[in-house]
């Protein structure tokens, strides 16, 4: 059976490649003739008829005080997650960081609303199980597009899977898990929109988009200390994409 479904991958892959130009083949994209499609579908329905203005609506009506206590809150609430994947990661400081900040803005900050924590100079450690694998020496694997979701890689969804569903499920409920998803997805579409016209005016949106994603995961699994230089985008805000 495991045979069968990895022979049935090979061959979707292989099927991708053939299909895509030469010069727009690459190695991290081997499901790009697949990945694109559901680019466009993303992009033209979902995030025109639906994401879009719902987080137009959201950025445009939100006090910023609102918003701003929002993002604290979601952030505590997923800070034990921090904690756990600066552990495996081997940073003890960032651990030591994280473990502060939750029992801080957890009580003085009522329940995380404000982010007190920050004000005594502790600032916050983002870790996620992705970068966990990728510590262990795991590979980005290949880039996928998922509907809805967007980017990722293989390596990026194994980590979602653990981060958003399996750690979550031991403190929170089910819905209460897909509110807080829709929190930080509207979130992070509304802090998009800004940069909306470099996504626009480029040759090839979707060969931008992944080009940044990838850029991005480098400069996170490296806590913003790549080891090789990165291609710098000009005007590109270092938050483009970051929740993705």
């Amino acid at each position: 059976m495991i045979k069968a479904l990895a022979s049935a991958c090979l061959a979707l892959i292989m099927v991708g490649c053939a299909s895509v130009p030469a010069e727009k083949q690459d190695p991290r994209d081997p499901l790009q003739a697949m990945n694109r499609p559901v680019y466009d579908f993303n992009m033209d329905v979902l995030d025109k008829y639906l994401l879009r203005p719902v987080a137009v609506g959201y950025a445009t009506y939100t006090p910023q005080p609102v918003r701003t206590g929002l993002v604290n809150f979601t952030t505590n609430l997923t800070t034990p997650t921090d904690v756990v994947n600066s552990a495996l990661q081997g940073k003890p400081a960032n651990t030591g960081v994280n473990v502060a900040r939750f029992l801080i803005n957890s009580t003085v900050g009522l329940f995380g609303i404000f982010d007190v924590a920050s004000s005594f100079g502790l600032k916050h450690a983002d870790e996620d199980f992705g970068q966990t694998l990728g510590v262990w020496g795991a590979s980005d694997g290949p880039y996928i597009m998922l509907p809805g979701m967007g980017p990722t890689t293989a390596r990026n969804l194994t980590g979602d899977v653990m981060d958003n569903v399996v750690l979550p499920e031991l403190a929170l409920t089910t819905p209460q898990s897909i509110l807080l998803f829709a929190l930080k997805a509207i979130e992070a579409r509304a802090n998009l929109i800004p940069q909306e016209k470099l996504l626009n005016d480029s040759l090839d949106p979707y060969l931008f988009l992944k080009d940044i994603y990838f850029q991005r995961q480098l400069y996170e699994l490296y806590d913003g200390k790549p080891p090789i230089k990165e291609e710098k985008i000009e005007e590109f805000d270092e938050n483009f994409l970051e929740n993705l």
